[in-house]
C-alpha cells in the first residue's frame, strides 16, 4: 500500500506541523490492516531509492529490531537514502553494521559502559550538575536548553573521551550541526532538496564531521603513544583496538547520540513537568522510589530519536506481510512508543507506568542504545539537582522544535526559576 494520507510523512514540511498533528498522522497509520510503503525523495549528490515501510506499530518494531539476521542495519541505519563513501567514514559507525562487525566494535566500545566506569561517574555526574545549575543561577532565567539540558550531557562525553573543557563548546556547535542538517538555525539555510541548499548543506556536514574526527583521532594518536588509563587509551590499546578512522565515528556516535537523547529528554522532562504539576508533585514526594520509572515515562513522551532504517537481507513475512529482499523499512520508534494496543492511555503523561516497554532507547536486540543507563543517571542527577536548589522552576512558553525528521529535538525552551 503506498501512502496516499495527507499530510506526507516522507515531507520535510511535515516534521514541521505542531506535535500533535504529526502525532495524529502516525494514530491514523497505526489504525490501517498493514505497514504503507511511503515513496522516498531523491536528495541530489546523494540519490533515493523507490521507498520503504513504514513500521509503525510496537509489535513490527520489536520484531525488527529483534530479527537483525533479516531486517540488516546495512549498508545504513541512520540515512533513508545509501549514504554514499564520503559521509559514511565520518557518520558509518557501528550502528550501521551487522554481526561480526557491529559486535567486535560493541564489544571494544563497551569498555566505555561497565559497571565500575558508570560507577565511578557518579561523583563527576553530581559535579557536573551542580556546577551547571550555579550557572544558570547566576545568569538567571532564560533559555533552559543553552543554559542547563544541553551542557551536562556534552560535558560528560567529553570528559569520558578525555576532551578538554576549551573544546566542550565547539563539539556541541558540531553536533547541532549534524543532528540538525535540514534546520536553518543550524545550517543557515532554507530547507528543501534544490542541488543548491543540499551542496551547502553536505558541506556543513562535512566540515562538522570531519571536526570531530580529527579532534577523537589526534587524541587517540597521543593515547597510543603516552596512554593514560583512560577510555581512549583503553579504545585504542590492548589486542583488540579501534582504528584511527573507527575512534572518529565512534566519538562522533557518542557524542551526538549520547548528548542529544539526553539534552533533549531533560528539556521535554522540565516541559512535562510544568504542564503536569501533579506528577511533578508525585515525583517529589518520593524521589528516589520514583525518579527511575519517571526517566524512563519521559523517554517514551517525547522520543528524542524519531527512528531508524532497516533493510530486509531475504524475503521475509512479519506479522501476516510479506516483504522482499532489499526493501527498506523504517522503525517509527515515536509511534511505536503511543501504540494503543501497548500503552494504556499512550498520550498521558505518568510517571507511574508499569510496565513500560518503551522503545526511546530503540527496540529489543543487537542494537539497543549502549549508553542506555548512563541517560538515565544523567537524567537522574540533573533532575535532583533542579528540583532540589530551584523549587520553583519551571517553563515560561512553548518549545522550539528542531525542523527533523530523525531527532524530535527541543532547540530553545524559555524557563524561570
Amino acid at each position: 500500500m503506498t501512502l496516499s494520507a495527507d499530510p506526507d510523512i516522507s515531507q520535510i514540511p511535515f516534521w514541521g506541523l505542531p506535535q500533535a498533528d504529526r502525532m495524529e498522522a502516525f494514530r491514523r497509520l497505526r489504525r490501517l490492516d498493514r505497514p504503507v510503503f511511503v515513496p522516498e525523495q531523491t536528495v541530489p549528490f546523494i540519490g533515493g531509492g523507490p521507498g520503504y515501510h513504514a513500521l509503525v506499530r510496537h509489535a513490527d518494531v520489536t520484531e525488527a529490531s529483534r530479527n537483525a539476521a533479516v531486517f540488516s542495519s546495512e549498508p545504513c541505519s541512520n540515512s533513508i537514502p545509501d549514504m554514499p563513501r564520503w559521509l559514511s567514514v565520518y557518520f558509518g559507525s557501528m550502528i550501521n553494521m551487522d554481526d561480526p562487525r557491529h559486535a567486535r566494535l560493541r564489544r571494544i566500545v563497551s569498555r566505555a559502559f561497565t559497571p565500575r566506569i558508570l560507577s565511578k561517574m557518579e561523583e563527576d555526574l553530581a559535579r557536573a550538575a551542580a556546577e551547571i545549575v550555579d550557572e544558570a543561577i547566576e545568569r538567571g532565567p532564560g533559555d533552559f536548553v543553552s543554559q542547563v539540558a544541553a551542557r551536562l550531557p556534552v560535558r560528560v562525553i567529553c570528559d569520558i573521551m578525555g576532551i578538554p573543557p576549551k573544546f566542550h563548546d565547539l563539539v556541541l556547535r558540531r553536533t547541532n550541526v549534524i543532528l540538525g542538517n535540514a534546520d536553518p538555525e543550524y545550517t543557515g539555510i532554507d530547507p528543501g532538496f534544490s542541488r543548491v541548499n543540499v551542496a551547502r548543506g553536505l558541506a556543513k556536514l562535512l566540515h562538522a564531521g570531519y571536526s570531530l574526527n580529527r579532534m577523537a583521532a589526534r587524541l587517540g594518536g597521543e593515547r597510543r603513544k603516552r596512554p593514560t588509563g583512560d577510555l581512549v587509551s583503553l579504545l585504542v590499546g590492548g589486542e583488540e583496538r579501534l582504528s584511527p578512522q573507527e575512534l572518529g565515528s565512534f566519538f562522533i556516535l557518542l557524542v551526538v547520540a549520547g548528548s542529544e537523547t539526553t539534552r533533549n529528554a531533560v528539556s521535554y522532562g522540565l516541559k512535562l513537568f510544568t504542564d503536569h504539576p501533579g506528577q511533578r508533585e508525585l515525583l517529589l514526594a518520593d524521589f528516589d522510589g520514583r525518579i527511575g520509572k519517571a526517566c524512563d515515562e519521559i523517554v517514551r513522551y517525547a522520543t528524542p530519536v524519531i527512528q531508524f532504517r532497516r533493510t530486509l537481507t531475504r524475503d521475509h513475512e512479519m506479522n501476516g506481510v510479506p516483504y522482499k529482499k532489499g526493501d527498506k523499512v523504517l522503525l517509527f520508534y515515536n509511534s511505536a512508543n503511543r501504540d494503543e494496543s501497548v500503552f494504556t492511555d499512550p498520550d498521558t503523561f505518568d510517571i507511574t507506568r508499569d510496565p513500560n516497554p518503551h522503545v526511546g532507547f530503540g527496540g529489543p536486540g543487537p542494537h539497543y542504545c549502549l549508553g542506555a543507563h548512563l541517560a538515565r543517571r544523567e537524567m537522574s542527577v540533573m533532575f535532583r539537582e533542579l528540583f532540589t536548589r530551584l523549587p520553583g522552576i519551571r517553563t515560561t512558553g512553548e518549545p522550539d522544535f528542531l525542523l527533523s525528521n530523525f531527532i524530535n529535538g527541543i532547540k530553545h525552551l524559555p524557563y524561570t526559576f
